[in-house]
């Protein structure tokens, strides 16, 4: 998306674009090429200073790749490259802001950098000062710091700048910059989504542009890397805490935003204000870019899954179609003895409404066959039914060259509910951070935002308004083996979310039974869980990137 710039002009001004947009990390060539592509559109559009996010000619997070010496030297020959390009390309008079990875000399380390592209060379670097080691971020370990500040001076204006975890932090730079008389501080990102996180970026911001006595120009890296989604998100504030720009989220975009001469008020450009988006809609959108994207940087162009029926497949299916299209999405219903017919019939409705490639592969020959041999009984002969749709949904990703989605949601990971080389079985798994009663609560938003835009509702309403069943056995509800999932959830979210131990359960006014089931449940299932495919992270702790329990949990206080 590329908005154009509407505010009058004056002798003095500096338009500045804000470049948000989605690289892939190692593609040193494929990112500067976006780069230069936004740099032209920027030029076309008037504007001199253009950023770019964190790390945006590497990619982010580059983690052990950046011990390479051979990637650091790559990254340094192709930003210095880059920086000729756009001098050859008539655009030498832009100042380019650019993430990438430089070395620390003295101990021969990697560096998060950022560099300043202007007249054909590498003109100002700057190196982050603040290395994060918590949650998903692991930089301390990766990376030596930064130790001086850095002020660009671009046509009269002096422009401070910072990355990402720089404004986070108290001391220097931000410190240091505030005594230094800038007009704009410049902080460029990689800065992950995480559902309610904006509104804290704002207020950090807000609070940093009236420290420095500037506006703060705070620009994120969008898309998805692996099981990380950027949401974007861009935007310029003022030190009084007025919103001057706001950049979409979950797309790439280019907006522009002018910063006045010195003594004169800076003003909202109303034509670069993104609406806010609600919370089903930014965490619906997050799991649909982070498919995407997966796809995308792993070269596949298509997705296979089973469809029973269920809300599970159900959301999964939807977030795909939304991701690649209907006709790139093969789905296969897989009915056993215990499919009753209404699953099977939703299941059809809900590939005829996607457009979907569908397939019905019943598994009572192969079921026979293994019994037949095997002689299983309960869990096991339960276990094997949906092992047997695990190798059918390979055969088709392997058979057509898709990409298997796993359809588990967090209650279900959290519980050991889903069958190892069963359910569990795919490359990536769209709602694995998605907690069930969430799952129902985004099929409802996704079935509104159709019937909003007058297109029919994707997700078939007995999906979601029938009692969740793995049909493994007659008559099987998941409630004959879990608490119901609106209690469930509860209980999850507090422990696994909020770290709540067993005493602290118990004085959320959770009784003992349900709170040791559900923690026996959970830690039993670690072994699980860390066998799962990747899959977007959306909360604030999610499996597998965010929390792991050891495999013996002897402490449940």
């Amino acid at each position: 998306m590329v908005k154009q710039e509407e505010q009058p002009r004056r002798d003095g001004d500096l338009l500045v674009a804000l470049a948000q947009i989605d690289t892939c990390v190692g593609d040193l060539d494929g990112n500067a090429d976006i780069i230069m592509d936004y740099s032209r559109k920027a030029a076309e559009q008037g504007a001199t200073l253009v950023v770019f996010p964190e790390m945006s000619l590497t990619g982010y997070p580059i983690e052990d790749l950046a011990f390479r010496a051979s990637f650091r030297r790559a990254a340094w020959s192709r930003a210095d490259r880059l920086a000729k390009e756009l001098d050859e390309q008539g655009l030498g008079h832009l100042y380019v802001i650019v993430g990438t990875v430089g070395t620390d000399t003295d101990q021969d380390r990697p560096r998060n950098r950022l560099v300043v592209l202007h007249q054909g060379r590498v003109e100002a670097g700057y190196d982050k000062h603040f290395l994060p080691n918590y949650g998903v971020f692991d930089e301390y370990r990766i990376f030596t710091p930064g130790d001086r500040t850095v002020v660009l001076e671009v046509q009269g204006h002096r422009i401070g700048l910072a990355i990402c975890e720089d404004i986070w932090q108290e001391g220097d730079p931000i410190s240091d910059l505030a005594g230094r008389g800038i007009d704009l501080l410049v902080t460029i990102n990689g800065s992950p989504f995480e559902e309610g996180k904006g509104h804290v970026r704002y207020e950090l911001a807000a609070r940093r542009a009236k420290q420095v006595g500037a506006p703060l120009l705070y620009l994120n890296q969008v898309g998805g890397q692996d099981d990380l989604v950027f949401d974007g998100g861009s935007f310029v504030v003022n030190q009084d805490g007025t919103l001057l720009e706001r950049s979409p989220r979950f797309v790439q975009d280019l907006s522009t935003w002018t910063l006045p001469a010195r003594g004169e008020r800076p003003l909202p450009n109303e034509s670069c204000m993104a609406e806010e988006m609600p919370g089903d809609e930014e965490v619906y959108r997050a799991c649909v870019l982070g498919l995407k994207d997966y796809m995308v940087k792993n070269h596949f162009t298509g997705v296979c899954l089973g469809l029973s029926g269920g809300i599970d497949s159900a959301l999964v299916a939807t977030m795909a179609a939304d991701a690649c299209g209907g006709e790139h999405v093969r789905g296969i219903s897989m009915p056993s003895r215990y499919s009753s017919e209404g699953s099977r019939d939703d299941a059809a409705d809900l590939a005829q409404r996607l457009g979907v490639r569908y397939v019905v592969q019943a598994i009572g020959p192969e079921f026979d066959a293994f019994q037949g041999q095997l002689h299983l009984e309960g869990v096991a002969e339960e276990n094997l039914q949906a092992r047997i749709r695990g190798v059918i949904v390979m055969a088709y990703a392997n058979d057509e060259g898709l990409l298997a989605l796993a359809t588990g949601n967090k209650s279900e990971l959290a519980c050991g509910y889903s069958t190892i080389y069963g359910d569990a079985v795919g490359g990536y798994a769209p709602i694995k951070d998605l907690l069930k009663t969430r799952v129902w609560q985004l099929a409802r938003w996704r079935n509104a935002e159709a019937q909003a835009r007058g297109e029919r509702e994707p997700i078939p309403v007995n999906s979601i308004v029938k009692p969740p069943s793995a049909e493994l056995r007659q008559g099987q509800k998941d409630s004959d083996s879990l608490p119901d999932y609106s209690l469930l959830d509860k209980v999850l979210e507090a422990y696994i979310e909020h770290a709540h131990g067993r005493a602290d359960l118990l004085a959320d006014g959770f009784d003992p039974d349900t709170v040791d089931t559900v923690m026996r449940l959970v830690d039993r299932a670690e072994w699980k869980r860390r066998q799962y495919p990747l899959g977007p992270k959306v909360t604030s702790l999610a499996f597998g990137r965010d929390r792991r329990l050891p495999v013996t949990n002897a402490f449940r206080e």
